[in-house]
């Protein structure tokens, strides 16, 4: 177990806070809610999840470590940000690639440079795991975003998985 400063711990603790509003947000939908697009471009809430899962994935797994274990499916493409699987499976995977990040945060100092690379953009920014949870921070509260405007497009349903700040 690696202590954490307490501003290595926020920084974990706002991560972790917005990937259970992510799992608020969408709570109670059906699985029709889950695959219908709410917007032109075509996403699904079950597919942003999935993009999540696989951001959890990528950025702790093959850019943090190096590697990553095989995805529990053939990877198909679905098209951006859709999912042909079944609403337990994408979020069982998305469940366990927070799990797998976690345990990796609760055994390795955020000052840790990444094995493995990040092939898009400036990839040379990304200097260590603190650079990474910032990064996720930011992915999942922009998907946040976007989960929470489908949720009142779809059923009126407003300020699901809200901080309380």
């Amino acid at each position: 177990m690696t202590s954490h400063s307490a501003a290595d711990a926020l920084l974990i603790r706002f991560l972790d806070d917005q990937r259970s509003r992510v799992l608020a947000v969408v709570d109670g939908l059906d699985h029709a809610q889950l695959t219908t697009p709410a917007l032109p471009s075509g996403w699904t809430p079950l597919g942003l999840i999935e993009h999540l899962g696989h951001a959890e994935r990528h950025w702790f797994g093959e850019v943090l470590l190096g590697h990553a274990d095989p995805l529990p499916w053939e990877d198909e493409d679905d098209g951006p940000f859709t999912s042909g699987r079944s609403a337990d499976k994408v979020f069982g995977f998305y469940r366990d690639q927070v799990d797998r990040a976690n345990a990796t945060l609760a055994t390795t100092p955020l000052s840790t440079p990444p094995r493995g690379r990040h092939n898009q953009g400036n990839a040379d920014t990304v200097t260590d795991l603190r650079f990474i949870v910032l990064h996720m921070i930011e992915e999942t509260a922009r998907h946040l975003g976007h989960l929470d405007a489908a949720r009142e497009l779809i059923d009126g349903r407003v300020e699901l998985g809200q901080d309380e700040l």
